[in-house]
């Protein structure tokens, strides 16, 4: 990093996930989804810390550079945002000078270089946040709202009338990677945005578990990724 700042990995799990009922305890190649995260986030950052509210897991012993904090109920409801529960991790732990790299446990095909990568991004200074993104289908350039019966393009009007195959790409965060700093965080009231770092990850690897479907499809894809 261009400093001499704290890097501390940040695995937020919560409980009571209705599209996969205890999904971030669920193993994926031998490892619960939580510890994974945890463990990668050692290996790149050097720190981790888990913010839960799953028994579980508070109880379980953890590597020797993980430590867990208990998360409130109030921050672990089904409409909790992330930020709240950022700016409690950071208050509680003291993290107001640190970088922070928050890793989704529900992001398992995550490699270890893509943390580096946008770690290496964020290094030079040029962006306020840098998040993983995967590319999407450019329809959604043809998308807009309804305002009193006006449609209201999302972007460039004339993009309503393209042919798919010559619209510019889209890329969607992927929710494997963000990395910023927490003062920037704190003095933003949230994430910050004005310079975004955008680190292009595959469709292979930006896996995003939210149903049981979503758990088969990574696992499978796991396996073979693994495979001899």
């Amino acid at each position: 990093m261009s400093d001499a700042r704290e890097i501390v990995s940040v695995v937020p799990v919560r409980g009571g996930s209705k599209g996969l009922p205890d999904k971030n305890t669920r193993c994926l190649g031998g490892l619960p989804l939580y510890l994974r995260a945890a463990l990668q986030g050692e290996r790149t950052v050097g720190r981790c810390i888990i913010t839960t509210d799953i028994d579980e897991i508070l109880s379980a012993t953890m590597p020797s550079k993980t430590s867990v904090i208990r998360r409130s109920e109030q921050l672990a409801e089904d409409d909790t945002l992330m930020a709240p529960v950022l700016f409690d991790l950071i208050e509680r732990c003291e993290l107001q000078s640190a970088t922070i790299v928050l890793l989704q446990a529900t992001s398992p095909l995550r490699l270890d270089s893509d943390i580096n990568a946008a770690l290496d991004m964020f290094s030079t200074s040029q962006f306020d946040l840098v998040m993983s993104v995967s590319r999407k289908d450019s329809e959604v350039l043809k998308y807009g709202t309804l305002e009193d019966g006006r449609y209201a393009p999302f972007r460039d009007p004339q993009f309503c009338f393209a042919n798919r195959q010559n619209l510019p790409p889209v890329y969607s965060s992927n929710g494997a990677v963000y990395v910023f700093s927490a003062q920037a965080f704190l003095e933003s009231r949230g994430f910050p945005a004005s310079s975004i770092g955008a680190l292009e990850m595959p469709e292979e690897r930006s896996f995003d578990i939210d149903t049981l479907e979503d758990f088969l499809r990574a696992e499978a894809a796991f396996r073979d990724r693994n495979a001899d």
